[in-house]
């Protein structure tokens, strides 16, 4: 699947949450959305951990 395309359904599925829930729903899925891709991304690698954990307690590295 594309890029453009996979925006594009995404583009989708919030107009209908906004659509469906009102704007409170709307944030509510993005919010939801953004936390799941989080998960996935330090599930499969592709985000540090410990680099994470660096930047949210302020840390900094040379790493």
């Amino acid at each position: 699947m594309s890029t453009t395309l996979t925006g594009a359904l995404v583009g989708a599925l919030l107009a209908v949450a906004a659509l469906q829930f009102g704007f409170w729903g709307f944030a509510l899925v993005v919010v939801f959305g953004a936390v799941g891709a989080l998960v996935a991304a330090l599930a499969t690698g592709r985000i540090d951990r410990g680099a994470l954990t660096d930047v949210l307690t302020g840390r900094r590295s040379s790493r």
